[in-house]
């Protein structure tokens, strides 16, 4: 008898499930799916038919449970009944499946409805003026109403809600779970600066990480570690988990923020309009002076800006300041040829001597410092041939802070031919895209600066230009000999950090599997 009840129960079962999916597809919101919708319209054209089938199926189990009452356990349900029901049961479970299938169709289509829907509302409202920035910050950080607590406190892991954040500049740090250790490092310490003196204007703002991931991968406990390792990294907030980031945001991010996989940060004034979608590359230049990180001030501050050693380098380093101050001559170099170092350094001291100038000498090596780069740092160390940064991160920061001027201007349209900034911003990173040495020496507002063999020829005929350096002062005399003695002959590379356009955006590397950076390369060669 056992087996029996089972298929009569597996039998009911079936019905209920078949009827509760009828019944969900009845209550589906006909704001989202409407009856002449493809998929909907596919959908209810199975209903009739199912319908019939839990109609037959209810009179077979009435027939079966009215025998079984009437009769009690003398009732003896036949094989050929048996087996009736167990063909009903899979007839209905077959038509339960397929139908589940179409609603999972509908529900998909009325997600996505959803989040348009959704996704619109955000851009309105990211356009409306606000008399200050909670509607904005509720719409940005917080996916459902329950979550009344959406961020945490890094440091100490306190969840606490967006009040605040209430009428203060907001830089939301968007970015995947990759962030390098450098651009976090150097963040956290303008960011720790700032904070030093509260009272100061520059400390009015506080930072949120929006942590974006590929949500079309499975989230795994590496992941969940590696969040968790970032966070514990950061002094400023944080969005508690990036799940709880709504979809609609993080399209908007892509979208209107154009945010593909390197960080940006994005800046919120206290009436929550977006003045910035990425001040990364000002607060790279100009670290918290450029608050409130304002489109508006980024360009200001360019205004104000030539080319000299303070921009290139003064916050590199904080020795640059000093030497600056005592009006030494500032030589910076690089490349990755110990022996061309080697020539340099011992050149450019004995010009320096017969010149009888005071010159400090400081190597900031190549942009992606490897060990190459170590080693020679290790080499000028031990045998004293200059100064050098004590960090590679530094290093880093060096380059990327003139990435990060070549971007900031392109953002207003600059043209390379027709800006002196930006011509020598071309050149310090065309040095860098080559293999070769190079050297920049400057004092007060002049500069001189050449690769390789073009440098060491210069140095090499220094009693040539000797005569014009009481007159002209010695880097204009020197930049005078090299712009005289200029070779026809020259092979620049420039490599910048690639920008959404028109390559693939992702490309794995053939030996590791790991993704690849993008970078675009400009070179012009002559012969």
């Amino acid at each position: 008898m056992k087996p029996r009840f089972e298929t009569l129960s597996n039998l009911i079962t079936a019905m209920l499930d078949l009827t509760k999916c009828i019944v969900e597809v009845k209550e589906l919101p006909s704001d989202y799916i409407t009856p002449d919708t493809p998929e909907m319209a596919a959908v209810t054209a199975h209903i009739p038919t199912a319908v019939y089938w839990i109609i037959r199926s209810i009179v077979a189990c009435a027939g079966q449970i009215l025998g079984l009452i009437g009769m009690g356990h003398e009732y003896i349900i036949s094989t050929t009944e048996t087996w009736e029901l167990s063909s009903l049961a899979h007839k209905i479970n077959s038509i339960y499946n397929h139908l589940l299938q179409q609603l999972k169709l509908c529900h998909q289509l009325i997600e996505e409805k959803r989040q348009i829907e959704s996704y619109q509302a955000l851009v309105r409202l990211m356009e409306t003026i606000h008399i200050d920035n909670m509607k904005v910050l509720n719409r940005l950080l917080i996916h459902t109403k329950d979550d009344q607590l959406p961020l945490v406190e890094c440091p100490t892991k306190r969840k606490v809600s967006i009040d605040v954040l209430r009428r203060k500049s907001v830089l939301l740090l968007v970015s995947d779970l990759d962030v390098s250790n450098e651009e976090l490092f150097l963040l956290e310490q303008m960011y720790r600066e700032s904070r030093q003196l509260s009272s100061r204007t520059e400390s009015q703002y506080e930072v949120v990480w929006l942590p974006i991931v590929d949500r079309s991968t499975p989230w795994t406990e590496a992941k969940e570690h590696k969040f968790e390792a970032l966070q514990y990294m950061m002094p400023w907030f944080s969005v508690h988990h990036p799940s709880a980031i709504d979809p609609a945001v993080i399209r908007y991010a892509k979208e209107k923020w154009d945010f593909r996989k390197k960080p940006i940060l994005v800046v919120l004034d206290p009436q929550g309009r977006v003045v910035n979608q990425n001040a990364l590359h000002m607060m790279w230049i100009w670290g918290s002076v450029a608050f409130p990180f304002s489109v508006a001030r980024e360009e200001a501050l360019w205004k104000e800006e030539t080319w000299r050693i303070d921009l290139l380098a003064d916050s590199v380093d904080p020795v640059i300041p000093t030497w600056i101050m005592e009006q030494k001559h500032i030589c910076l170099y690089g490349g990755e040829d110990l022996e061309w170092v080697r020539k340099f350094t011992a050149l450019m001291g004995a010009v320096a001597r017969a010149a009888g100038i005071a010159l400090e000498m400081l190597y900031v090596g190549k942009s992606n410092p490897k060990e190459k780069a170590r080693r020679i740092i290790s080499t000028i160390s031990v045998e004293k041939l200059s100064h050098t940064l004590p960090d590679p991160t530094l290093i880093w920061f060096f380059w990327v802070r003139l990435e990060s001027m070549w971007h900031s201007k392109m953002k207003f349209g600059t043209k390379v031919q027709q800006d002196p900034i930006m011509q020598e911003i071309v050149t310090m990173l065309s040095f860098d895209g080559s293999d070769q040495g190079w050297a920049v020496i400057s004092r007060g507002p002049h500069m001189a600066k050449a690769k390789d063999e073009t440098i060491l020829k210069c140095l090499t005929e220094y009693t040539t230009w000797e005569p014009n350096v009481p007159e002209k002062s010695f880097v204009v005399a020197m930049n005078d000999y090299l712009n005289e003695n200029r070779t026809p002959y020259h092979c620049n590379r420039l490599i910048l950090p690639g920008e959404a356009g028109r390559i693939p955006e992702k490309v794995v590397c053939a030996e590791c599997g790991r993704r690849m950076e993008e970078f675009i390369m400009y070179r012009c060669c002559t012969d």
